[in-house]
């Protein structure tokens, strides 16, 4: 079975023709996520019937996502703790006819918004995408308000929907991880209401006053510091890699609205650098969680944990450059978000490929790869093919030499871009293997 087989194999789309079309359209889409619908399909034929799919009634996206999501959990099943990362990525399609596209940052921009949750183990392998919400915003009224739900209720129901999941895993701990925009005392008191089925850990954005007196960031830096911890920070954004020494501190909080409400019952750890180099800024993080911190290694774990909230950025790093969602032009917003989500599942399995040839390089190629994806690797390496399937890193390497990976011992493990670049390529020629052994067969 193709992967797309195994990680589709439980769709119910009311007809079996559907489902065996769907699987079709995402190796197809997964052979060159890079082309458009059109060119990706072997023909007119098959063209069609991928936009048939597409416009189908009686199904959403979320039906398309249902059967990845089942395997996601099994998967998640299997690990001790799972970290399930939220965020949101903003998709122009300024430009397009696309029936339903709203407002972006700016009025004038046209484009929808993805906000999914990915689950990741704490060594940052990615387990798959548990939930995908996608909108577009309606246009703001005379008066400067935008109506429709506000789009903070996203964070909050994406923990109902963690917690909702947690008795099904009862030998998993589940971790909500975000960002400061996730920083909503609603979301926290509804955590708490539930009894926390589900830990949350979320980067402060607010400085907020505490009702003994104080200021929360200030109130937790006054605290003896629980130790220093070190690492190294990856490159990005114009930043070289460097090791980077924080300081931690821990204060349990009680935090509350001036309004009133419910007050909630949380932990803010601090991670301040020291010793920053000259030219850099000092790299401090606030956290809030519901866990309680007394000693380093608790701290230093929740400090771990929010590192990995990185792998969300990879994600869409390969859902828009490698995918090319932006570029996809389909005349009505429920089609756009029909595949939209097949992409996820596809830019999700190319991060996973990256990060498990990275952490768990001995694994047998065939685990992950067909055998003629890896094949395929060898020969257009001008390489002879080994007589038993290769370890997943061996593959991995010569499929990111292929998209532009040098492979020099100073050139560390491939990135997701180069990785991408020479699947397209392996996939490709691993078609034709495909098509030849078809052949043969008949």
């Amino acid at each position: 079975m193709s992967w797309a087989e195994v990680e589709f194999q439980e769709v119910d789309l009311g007809d079996q023709r559907r489902n065996r079309r769907l699987i079709q359209l995402v190796e197809r889409l997964s052979q060159s996520p890079a082309a458009s619908i059109r060119e990706a399909c072997a023909g007119w034929s098959e063209t069609q019937a991928a936009y048939r799919l597409l416009r189908g009634e009686g199904f959403d996206e979320q039906d398309l996502l249902e059967p990845h999501r089942q395997c996601t959990q099994q998967r998640m099943a299997d690990h001790r703790v799972v970290l399930c990362l939220q965020d949101t990525t903003e998709l122009d399609f300024n430009g397009r006819q696309t029936e339903g596209l709203g407002p972006l940052s700016y009025e004038a921009q046209r484009g929808m918004y993805v906000h999914p949750s990915l689950a990741v183990t704490p060594e940052r392998e990615p387990l798959g995408v548990l939930d995908a919400w996608i909108w577009a915003r309606e246009p703001k009224a005379e008066d400067g308000t935008r109506p429709g739900v506000k789009e903070s209720e996203r964070w909050k129901e994406g923990y109902e929907r963690l917690a909702e999941l947690a008795p099904a895993l009862p030998e998993t701990r589940l971790v909500y991880v975000a960002d400061r925009e996730a920083d909503i005392l609603a979301l926290m008191r509804r955590a708490q209401q539930l009894g926390n089925p589900a830990d949350w850990l979320l980067r402060a954005q607010h400085n907020r006053a505490l009702p003994q007196g104080g200021k929360l960031w200030e109130a937790t830096r006054e605290t003896e510091p629980l130790g220093e911890i070190r690492f190294t920070l990856p490159a990005g954004r114009g930043r070289k890699a460097r090791q980077v020494q924080q300081q931690l501190y821990a204060r349990r909080v009680t935090l509350s609205e001036r309004q009133g409400g419910e007050a909630v019952e949380a932990t803010c750890v601090i991670a301040r650098e020291v010793s920053a180099p000259d030219q850099g800024k000092p790299i401090e993080w606030r956290l809030l969680t519901n866990r309680a911190v007394e000693t380093l290694e608790q701290a230093a774990e929740l400090i771990e944990w929010y590192r990995a909230r990185w792998e969300i950025e990879m994600l869409f790093g390969v859902f828009k450059q490698a995918c090319r969602v932006e570029a996809l032009q389909l005349g009505q917003i429920e089609r756009l978000e029909r595949a939209l989500v097949l992409f996820l599942v596809i830019s999700w399995r190319i991060d996973r490929l990256m990060r498990l040839g990275r952490n768990l390089p001995d694994l047998p190629a065939e685990l992950l790869l067909e055998p003629e994806e890896w094949q395929a690797a060898y020969v257009l390496n001008k390489q002879s093919l080994p007589e038993s399937p290769p370890r997943l890193n061996e593959a991995i390497r010569l499929i990111a030499r292929l998209g532009g990976f040098l492979g020099r011992k100073s050139d560390g493990e491939p990135g997701v871009k180069t990785l991408w670049q020479g699947l397209m390529r392996v996939m490709d020629f691993a078609e034709g293997f495909k098509q030849a052994k078809a052949q043969q067969g008949s």
